[in-house]
Parts: structure tokens; C-alpha cells; sequence
């Protein structure tokens, strides 16, 4: 296993790219524990495999330099860097049986048949493939022989790191929270340091201690699933954790109130907000409350999602999402409350800190 060491990596795809300063990667700057799991979460095109990339060594960084425990591997191939790469679609050897795939990379580093016997029987049987073992992978299905690239990525006992390019996309829908919990629980149990490329926010805080939030070409927080959730240091990452997102507005701030179309709202303490910029209030659907006498809204819709509702209203000409428990009662005449301590102040999209 591995500590991996992100020393100002930036890329561009090109020379002329590079010089016009236009990075598919912005500059990144930090270390990944040994033995954690991480999820790098975001959209298409915000530079998360080129990251990937450049830890497996498929890619070198324009500028920067890499690390495991330490030791510089920019300069290294792929091969020299021990560690095992899942990708988004299956690569398995179709003349091979399931066991002869999983047992092909131990092989060939001479582990000892008895020692290769166990660990492939051990792996099948987290992956649930035992009784496919002996079939040949080339008439299995798509589904079928990802799960043996991800079985095959988990044979090995040796490995630096392992890292999953959106392993999932071809697996059938009511297999994914299995694999994934699979996932999950072989981490636990083994220590690997692992590394998993996904845009689906349910993987990335199902799988990972950590989740690595990417916007174009950086990352603009790293945290728990809890701390994502419950103080986004950025407005993407409130839009793009929680379903619904964090509802953003625009405000002014006097002291320890924020201000939007002439409401007081008021704050834990004082943002720290200094110069011009951009002000925005953000607060998620779960901390605004329904009541009667609270700040006038016009309630639009409400939709019945199971065990909650969603209320889409407009506060001061904004859009306003409230979630609610189920059985809970829509007054006629409802207002809106925000809970100061839910509050965050962001400004030019960064959120500021608050004097008590």
C-alpha cells in the first residue's frame, strides 16, 4: 500500500495548450493517506481521469511531480509503479477460464501455486463468480466480465494502489450497491490504498472515507460524505451533493444578517467577507423550515418522493427547495425559516468563514 503525494500536479494535452495556460488538470496539491479510499467525484470533463491517469502512470504530468511512500515515480511506467488499474469497460481474456483470469497476473509474478489457489478462491468468492469459475469469460456477459476485471484487480496482495475508472457502468443496476459494499468491505478487511473514478455521487459516498470533489480541472474540496453534506466549501459542491442541491441565492451581508429582496436572514456570526465579489447565501433543502409566520414564499409544487416531499417554492423571486418529512402538514398561510447554524456565506462561489 501505499501514501500517495500530489506535488503541484497540473497537465495540459498539448504544448500550445500549456502555454496559453489553458490546464485540462489546475494545480493540485495533496497527499492521500496510506491504505485510504477515496472517490474522485464529478462531471464529465472536470479532469478526474487525467488525475487517475497520472497516478497510474498512463499519463506524465506537464508540470509537478508524484509520489508512493515518498519516493518519486513521475518518471516511472506504468509497470514499475505496482499497482492495479479497473476501467470503465471490461478487459478479461476471453480464451482463459474466470479462475485462469484471476490467477494470470499472480502468475506471472511466480507466487506459488498453492499461494495463487487461495487467493483467486478467496476472491471469487467475494465477487460471487465460484460457480463460473471454470467457464470461459468469452461467453459471459458485459456485466459478468467486469466483475471479472474487478475480481482480477483485487487478486493481488502487493500492490501500491488500486485504482477503478468508473468500474460500474456495465454492471446491471441491482448488482451495483452488492459490488459496491463488496468493495467496501474488502477495504476494510485488506488496507489497500484505493481510488475510485466515479460521477455518480451515490458510489463516491457509499465506497469512500473520502470523497475528492472535481470542478473544472480542480479539486474544490475533500471530506467526509458527512462534511460534503453539511458545510460545502464551494457552491458546486453543494449543487452537485444532495438531491435536491443546496439552494443558492444571491445576498448581502450587514453584520451577522444576510439580506435577500429586503428579508433579514440571520447568521450564526459574522461572515468574513472583505472586497468586491459575489455574494451568495447557500442552505440545504433539509435545514429550511415550514412555518407559519416565517418569510413570505410562493409555494409552486410540492412532490411526493416516498418517506419525504419536496416543496419547490420562490423566496424574493428565487428558487426555493424545502424538504419535509412525509406526514408532515402544509399550512396555508407558510412561511419560511432558515437554520442560522445551515447557513453558509460564499463569496465569488468560496465559502467564508464566520466571526462568533
Amino acid at each position: 500500500m501505499a501514501r500517495i503525494t500530489l506535488d503541484h500536479i497540473r497537465h495540459a494535452y498539448s504544448a500550445e495548450a500549456e502555454a496559453r495556460g489553458e490546464y485540462a488538470l489546475k494545480e493540485v496539491h495533496h497527499e492521500w493517506e496510506d491504505g485510504g479510499a477515496y472517490a474522485l467525484l464529478g462531471p464529465s470533463g472536470c479532469g478526474k481521469t487525467t488525475l487517475l491517469n497520472i497516478i497510474s502512470g498512463l499519463i506524465r504530468p506537464s508540470g509537478g511531480r508524484i509520489a508512493f511512500n515518498g519516493a518519486d515515480v513521475t518518471d516511472l511506467p506504468t509497470e514499475a509503479r505496482n499497482i492495479a488499474q479497473v476501467f470503465q469497460f471490461p478487459v478479461v481474456y476471453d480464451t482463459m477460464t474466470v479462475y485462469d483470469n484471476l490467477a494470470f497476473p499472480l502468475r506471472n509474478r511466480n507466487v506459488p501455486e498453492a499461494q495463487v489457489d487461495k487467493r483467486v478462491r478467496e476472491i471469487l468468492a467475494m465477487t460471487d463468480l465460484e460457480s463460473m469459475a471454470k467457464q470461459r469469460a468469452r461467453g459471459l456477459t458485459a456485466d459478468q466480465k467486469q466483475k471479472i476485471s474487478l475480481a482480477r484487480g483485487l487478486v493481488r496482495a502487493d500492490v501500491n494502489a488500486i485504482l477503478f475508472d468508473e468500474p460500474l457502468t456495465v454492471i446491471d443496476p441491482h448488482l451495483k450497491w452488492m459490488l459496491r459494499s463488496q468493495l467496501k468491505q474488502l477495504h476494510r478487511s485488506s488496507g489497500f490504498t484505493m481510488v475510485y473514478v466515479t460521477h455518480d455521487q451515490t458510489e463516491a459516498l457509499t465506497f469512500a472515507d473520502k470523497v475528492v470533489v472535481m470542478y473544472e480541472g480542480e479539486i474544490v474540496q475533500i471530506g467526509t460524505p458527512t462534511e460534503l453534506f453539511e458545510t460545502p466549501s464551494h457552491t458546486f459542491v453543494g449543487y452537485f451533493i444532495g438531491s435536491p442541491g443546496m439552494n443558492v441565492m444571491p445576498a448581502t451581508v450587514q453584520g451577522d444578517k444576510a439580506v435577500i429582496g429586503g428579508q433579514e436572514i440571520a447568521l450564526a456570526g459574522a461572515p468574513k467577507v472583505a472586497g468586491e465579489g459575489r455574494i451568495e447565501l447557500g442552505i440545504r433543502p433539509e435545514f429550511v423550515r415550514l412555518e407559519r409566520g416565517g418569510m413570505p414564499i410562493a409555494i409552486d409544487k410540492v412532490e411526493d418522493i416516498g418517506r419525504q416531499k419536496i416543496v419547490r417554492a420562490r423566496f424574493a423571486g428565487h428558487p426555493l427547495s424545502i424538504v419535509l418529512d412525509e406526514d408532515q402538514d402544509i399550512p396555508a398561510d407558510a412561511g419560511a425559516r432558515f437554520e442560522p447554524g445551515a447557513i453558509g456565506i460564499y463569496a465569488n462561489s468560496w465559502r467564508v468563514g464566520m466571526e462568533a
